[in-house]
């Protein structure tokens, strides 16, 4: 019978998993919370992006607005694709004003991301809900 009463530690936990631009994408979602605080839900897609950009802009962050991006097909360009916001030229943020984002969203962004070469993408919706986020990394 052992009598010893201390207890051994518990093993540490595994880390999470990082996932790629995590700093970035976590400044963005920041952004965007900050931006339906100030403006709310009910306007056109194109006033949440202008004001994400303007909110990124004032933090620091390089984010450019209808950015052009090439598509290669087979390593070869076949059209271009403009991005509602390229942040750091590392992350395509697709901006939504519905109801709620669906599978179609999703695969859009899915998509562009395959298409353009570039790894990780935001969906923001800024819905009668709050902002919604998916983050897909392709």
């Amino acid at each position: 019978m052992n009598t010893d009463k201390t207890q051994k530690p518990a093993p540490p936990r595994p880390r999470r998993a990082e996932y790629p631009h995590e700093e970035v994408t976590r400044e963005i979602i920041g952004a965007a919370y900050e931006v339906y605080r100030e403006l709310g839900y009910g306007f056109l897609e194109k006033v949440y992006e202008t004001a994400i950009v303007q909110e990124l802009t004032s933090r620091g962050i390089l984010a450019q607005p209808q950015a052009e991006i090439e598509v290669r097909y087979k390593g070869h360009p076949v059209g271009v694709y403009y991005a509602d916001v390229l942040v750091h030229d590392r992350v395509i943020c697709e901006i939504k004003a519905t109801d709620g984002l669906s599978s179609v969203h999703e695969a859009q962004l899915l998509h562009y991301l395959k298409a353009t070469g570039i790894k990780v993408g935001l969906l923001l919706n800024f819905g009668p809900k709050g902002v919604q986020v998916r983050r897909l990394v392709y």
